[in-house]
């Protein structure tokens, strides 16, 4: 039996992660797509949805009206964000699952909590912890022993060595590398295709090679 779903955010993430949905799906049947929720979507990203047969539902208010163990995914890349529809889809009782491309390649005791949605081509290896609605996008890196905290965002093609901890809310940039053993502080951003070679502070943002 199918789980209905719906994804937060109709812009290009969000029909991005719809992807991951049907690639999915077409290996076996999982999810349900309801359609897409949307405080403020734009005219472009609405006749895109149309175009793809699919439908914006409302807003998140919606949410209070979604059937019984709906899933939630939110396509929004701002962890400060992530995190204020996931408390209120909570509220409304619902929760969400986990979502891997069937391309990615995982490890080992991979720990991975609800929300999170892992793209195509990435490549995760062992003992790696993964918080909340974190996205870990096309073709990034994670390895051994890192833990990426709730609401993570961590953009395409980003590698992350061994043994680093990534706190809430921070995002990690196109390209960006993060050396082995390092911490990132909570709500700070890695510029793309910075190099990061110490611990970076909390609510900063780095860039550049060396990152500062």
């Amino acid at each position: 039996m199918t789980r209905p779903l719906v994804i937060v955010g109709c812009g290009g993430f969000g029909r991005e992660v719809l992807d991951v949905v049907d690639a999915v799906n077409a290996i076996e049947p999982q999810w349900d797509f309801l359609g897409f929720v949307d405080d403020g979507p734009t005219e472009d990203n609405l006749a895109i949805v149309d175009r793809m047969g699919h439908r914006v539902l409302g807003g998140v208010s919606w949410l209070d009206q979604a059937p019984p163990d709906t899933a939630v995914f939110i396509g929004i890349g701002d962890g400060a964000v992530k995190e204020r529809i996931d408390k209120a889809a909570r509220t409304f009782g619902l929760d969400s699952g986990v979502l891997i491309h069937p391309t990615a390649s995982v490890g080992a005791l991979l720990d991975v909590a609800p929300g999170t949605i892992i793209c195509a081509g990435v490549r995760i290896t062992t003992n790696v912890r993964i918080g909340r609605h974190v996205h870990v996008n096309l073709g990034a890196t994670v390895g051994h022993d890192t833990e990426l905290g709730d609401y993570v965002s961590v953009n395409p093609l980003a590698a992350i060595s061994g043994n680093v901890t990534i706190g809430a809310r921070a995002m990690v940039g196109t390209q960006a590398a993060i050396l082995q053993g390092l911490t990132v502080g909570m709500d700070s951003t890695i510029g793309g295709a910075a190099m990061v070679v110490k611990d970076v502070s909390e609510n900063v943002v780095v860039k550049g090679v060396p990152a500062r």
